[in-house]
């Protein structure tokens, strides 16, 4: 699939997302959903949710990684597909005023949903740059954690994201990352499908290529636990993505057949 058309089309999707409540997206193609409900499902407690921006949360999730990461105060946090800011103003609270969070999307729309969100709330410690996270807009030595939700899937340069992930790591630093993986070869029309990819699968890898790309970037102790099936399309739905996916799997065969949610973890 053309990496420029994947970028396209997810920059346009997304945009879209920004500009309503509890869309369709990742998670993948819960749409419909309750967003403080799906978020609760996958790991995010009340007191979380109710910490937060109620705008920030999109359901656009497959896991909690701020809980994963282990945060502390003062550290210097970056999110890659910060989204409306959900897992940033997460972080924000647990790192204190003392740290900082980097929120870094693609999406221009996010960006501005984001900054918004964080203006009307009153929170200071956090920071919302329009980038690529092939190309993280952050210097080199910089950042204590990285985290991600359901966001790496998107990327049609999985290898560049890690290695990138290493160059703004701080020696020492790790990385706690949520996303969606395989446990078996998807069906090639689902895998050449565009809402597929957009929905989170299409460009979903094995959980055994993920390992190593992480590898390979130079991070260590990488580990990735699976946590899940994360899939609740409704049989009957009439969205394109979520439709687009089931299609594509055919009769008699079930998305949990295929994708999992995992975490990532790993140390420069």
């Amino acid at each position: 699939m053309d990496k420029k058309k994947v970028r396209k089309v997810v920059r346009e999707t997304y945009g879209k997302i920004a500009q309503v409540q509890g869309n369709c997206g990742c998670g993948p193609s819960c749409c419909g959903t309750d967003t403080k409900q799906f978020a609760k499902s996958i790991g995010y407690t009340e007191e979380e949710l109710e910490s937060i921006p109620q705008e920030a949360n999109l359901a656009l999730s497959c896991g909690n990684p701020t809980a994963l990461a282990s945060l502390k105060e003062g550290e210097i946090v970056l999110d890659l597909g910060s989204g409306a800011g959900f897992d940033c103003f997460l972080a924000a609270a647990k790192v204190g005023q003392k740290g900082k969070v980097i929120g870094v999307d693609m999406t221009p729309e996010m960006i501005e949903k984001a900054r918004d969100n964080a203006k009307k709330n009153g929170v200071e410690n956090v920071e919302f740059r329009l980038g690529e996270i092939e190309n993280l807009p952050v210097a080199d030595n910089s950042v204590d954690v990285v985290i991600s939700n359901c966001v790496i899937n998107l990327s049609a340069e999985k290898p560049r994201v890690f290695q990138d992930i290493y160059r703004v790591l701080k020696p020492g630093g790790r990385i706690a990352i949520s996303d969606i993986a395989l446990k078996r070869e998807l069906p090639d029309k689902v895998r050449q499908s565009i809402e597929a990819y957009v929905g989170c699968i299409g460009g979903a890898i094995l959980i055994d290529e993920y390992k190593k790309i992480v590898e390979a970037s130079g991070l260590g102790d990488v580990r990735v636990t699976i946590k899940g099936t994360s899939a609740c399309i409704d049989s009957n739905t009439k969205d394109p993505i979520g439709r687009a996916i089931l299609d594509g799997l055919g009769d008699g065969k079930s998305l949990e057949e295929y994708v999992v949610s995992v975490y990532v973890e790993g140390h420069k």
